[in-house]
């Protein structure tokens, strides 16, 4: 499913869809979740998770939560500032920055994660629990852990080197 442009500059992409079913006197009962990130490509991005029991209806709930959630992130040009490594339940990722032209070198979900974030060159791996939920809750996790050399020195109170030679 190729991400929409709506007119807010957001695009989502449906990560996951899941279907549950629950017993009942005349048979099953289907009901749908959808895991749905989004993003504008620019160092924001949240993600959402939707339930109903039509997939459509599960994927617009989905993509309003995700909407509602939107996080901002550090970038450096197109790849991230630093190796990052994070945990979310039994799924862990680590993020690497990459060179330019390298391209996303990762899993099917944590490249919906990064790729609505705005990255576009960055080397990933997902170890341990294969979980969609858990590794893209992990992906977004690392994301917000990033800092810029700026954010570092601000914090601390220490002008840029940078400033000092120019």
């Amino acid at each position: 499913m190729e991400p929409e442009a709506p007119r807010d500059g957001l695009t989502d992409k449906v990560i996951f869809i899941n279907r549950s079913s629950k017993v009942v006197k005349g048979g099953r009962r289907f009901s749908f979740s959808a895991l749905v990130v989004a993003g504008d490509r620019d160092g924001r991005v949240g993600l959402g998770l939707g339930k109903g029991g039509e997939v459509s209806e599960s994927i617009k709930k989905g993509t309003e939560n995700a909407k509602s959630r939107l996080v901002k992130v550090s970038l450096a040009a197109a790849t991230i500032p630093h190796e990052v490594y994070s945990e979310y339940g039994g799924a862990k990722v680590l993020l690497r920055p990459a060179s330019p032209g390298t391209g996303l070198i990762c899993g099917k979900t944590v490249r919906a994660v990064v790729e609505s974030a705005g990255v576009r060159d960055v080397l990933s791996k997902s170890l341990g629990s294969k979980n969609a939920a858990n590794v893209a809750k992990a992906t977004l996790q690392a994301l917000r852990q990033l800092r810029t050399r700026e954010q570092i020195y601000t914090a601390r109170g220490i002008e840029s080197r940078l400033k000092k030679v120019a």
